[in-house]
C-alpha cells in the first residue's frame, strides 16, 4: 500500500488473513515518558490514526526476547541487550483488521528503562515509512487523556504492572482476546 493512495475497504471476507507471534516493548525514559509511534491505515479515507508501542513479529527460529531486541533496534535505532528487557509483563491475542489484511497476533509486552534519545527510522520497512507518520515521548497523563486512539487500549494497566527496580515481574497480565481494528475483522 502506498501512502496517500486511499483504497476502498474490501469486503472483510476478501482480505488476506494471517497469524503471527509478536513482541511489543514499553520504552520508558528517566522522566517516566513512554515512546509511541503514530501509525495509520492509508487504505481508508479519511485515514484513521492510532499510537502504538514499538515492536513486531517474531522471525522463524528467533526467541521472544531476541525479537523484542531486534524490533527495538529496527524501529528506534536503540541497541539494547537481553538484560535490559523486563518481562514479559502482559500477554494477549489481538485481532487487527485493516483495510488490506486481518492479522491475529499472539503478543507479549516487555519493558525497557532507557534515557530519552533521538529516534532513528533508518531501519523501518517501506510500509512502516508509509504508515508510521510520527513518534514522541508521552507522560502517563498524556496517555490517559489522549485525543487519538492508543493501542493497546489498556496500555496504562500494562505500564502499572512494571515491577520496581530490581524486582522480577509477577506472572504476565492476561489481557485476553481483544479487537483493535480500523475495519471490522468480519
Amino acid at each position: 500500500m502506498t501512502a496517500g493512495a486511499a483504497l476502498p475497504a474490501p469486503v472483510p471476507d476478501d482480505r488476506p488473513r494471517n497469524r503471527r507471534r509478536a513482541m511489543r516493548v514499553l520504552l520508558v525514559d528517566g522522566d517516566d515518558r513512554l515512546l509511541l509511534f503514530r501509525d495509520s491505515d492509508p487504505g481508508l479515507e479519511p485515514v484513521p490514526v492510532f499510537w502504538i508501542t514499538p515492536g513486531g513479529g517474531v522471525d522463524p527460529g528467533e526467541s521472544d526476547a531476541g525479537a523484542a531486541i531486534r524490533e527495538i533496534a529496527e524501529e528506534t535505532g536503540l541497541a539494547i541487550g537481553a538484560d535490559d528487557l523486563v518481562g514479559p509483563l502482559a500477554e494477549r491475542v489481538v485481532v487487527h483488521g485493516y483495510s488490506d489484511v486481518v492479522t491475529t497476533q499472539d503478543e507479549l509486552f516487555w519493558f525497557v528503562r532507557c534515557e530519552a534519545f533521538d529516534v532513528s527510522t533508518a531501519g523501518h520497512t517501506e510500509v512502516e515509512l508509509a504508515t508510521m507518520t510520527a513518534h514522541r515521548w508521552w507522560s502517563r497523563s498524556e496517555v490517559a487523556h489522549a485525543a487519538e486512539d492508543i493501542w493497546p487500549r489498556d496500555l496504562l494497566r500494562i505500564w502499572d504492572h512494571v515491577p520496581t527496580a530490581g524486582a522480577r515481574p509477577d506472572e504476565p497480565l492476561d489481557l485476553g482476546d481483544v479487537d483493535e481494528s480500523t475495519v471490522s475483522p468480519g
